[in-house]
């Protein structure tokens, strides 16, 4: 299966990347420690069946020093012992707000108590945007069959910051 289409290369959709990966840059540069976005974005990339965002997020944290056995493992973190309760809380708010459709209540209380004990008002604002604005990339990179394996560790830093 090929991409069906470049966003890049079309000039409306290109100004509209360039604004989203602007708010990207946003979350980029929050308070929210950078190991728990590339963990709350594979998660969520992982649900949504996105190979390019899974590869991208993927091989930026492993370039950040995450280790492969967390990476193995975030798909599984509520079996592991590999994730502090903080990240934990972080996972399950992607999950809920990743699957909204499949859980009537959406993110839950106990999973919003438990992001709230660990993270603060900046943090927090960050993840629950990271959340969503991971949701639309996937959207976008699955609708127009983006696929995985060719990201290339500070391709996207490269194509927003240039």
């Amino acid at each position: 299966m090929e991409s069906r289409f470049d966003l890049f290369e079309n000039e409306l959709a290109a100004r509209f990347a360039k604004r989203f990966a602007g708010a990207g840059l946003v979350i980029h540069d929050s308070p929210l420690p950078k190991s728990t976005q590339e963990l709350v974005s594979l998660r969520a990339s992982q649900i949504n069946g996105c190979g390019h965002c899974i590869d991208m997020h993927v091989k930026e944290a492993a370039a950040a020093g995450e280790s492969a056995v967390r990476l193995h493992l975030v798909a599984a973190w509520r079996e592991s012992t590999v994730f502090t309760e903080a990240e934990q809380a972080a996972l399950a708010l992607a999950e809920e707000g990743t699957r909204t459709a499949d859980a009537s209540p959406g993110v839950s209380d106990a999973t919003w108590a438990l992001v709230r004990k660990h993270y603060d008002d900046d943090q927090t604002a960050a993840l629950v945007c990271l959340v969503a604005l991971i949701n639309a990339a996937n959207r976008l990179a699955v609708i127009t069959h983006k696929k995985g394996g060719s990201y290339e560790v500070g391709m996207f830093a490269e194509a927003v910051r240039g």
